[in-house]
């Protein structure tokens, strides 16, 4: 039992030392972060850590919002395909930028499918952490955000600019269509997938 503790706490404290190295000079007060890798994101899940414990009664994740619709099949697929489970549910804060089906059916044919094959599983991961902030960002946060033009850092280690066209706020030039208050933190509807570009 206390081996079993032990291992679940080194799961949180990774989780939480994960999302904690992201940080932008621009959208927040921190200082100098530290960049998170890929590799840290696409370690294999392989049922193991907070993703697969069994936590009935307690608010739902990210994940387990996103498991539960069916406007985000396609999302879930590609966080399964890269083995990133883990980092949608650990205690946060965390902001998801979630693209719907819709979303990724307006990449070109074939992108998908290809991102799914397994040779590409470092890529997709890159990819789906490029969706997510390590910080708690409701709409009104963006939207301050946005008048200051300020932009967010992402887990990928790129930057997203936050925008407000006509009362509606965009993220990395995709408008957020909705907005879930979830148990660790946000998720941001948006009908574009966010591609990290070689730029900032």
């Amino acid at each position: 039992m206390k081996q079993k503790s032990l291992t679940n706490l080194m799961l949180i404290l990774s989780a939480m030392i994960f999302f904690s190295c992201g940080g932008s000079t621009e959208s927040t007060e921190s200082t100098e972060q530290t960049q998170t890798s890929v590799s840290n994101t696409n370690a294999p899940a392989s049922n193991k850590g907070q993703a697969f414990i069994d936590n009935k009664g307690s608010d739902k994740n990210v994940l387990q919002v996103a498991m539960g619709s069916k406007d985000f099949t396609t999302l879930v697929t590609a966080v399964k395909a890269a083995q990133v489970e883990n980092a949608l549910v650990n205690v946060g804060p965390l902001t998801v930028f979630a693209p719907t089906n819709e979303a990724f059916a307006k990449l070109p044919k074939g992108t998908v499918e290809n991102l799914l094959k397994p040779e590409n599983k470092a890529k997709l991961a890159f990819i789906l952490i490029n969706h997510v902030a390590p910080s708690n960002y409701p709409l009104n946060t963006l939207t301050k955000d946005a008048k200051k033009g300020r932009k967010l850092f992402m887990a990928s280690g790129k930057y997203l600019n936050v925008e407000n066209k006509d009362g509606e706020i965009y993220v990395g030039g995709t408008k957020i269509l909705k907005s879930i208050k979830v148990s660790n933190g946000w998720i941001h509807v948006i009908g574009d997938v966010l591609v990290p570009t070689d730029d900032k």
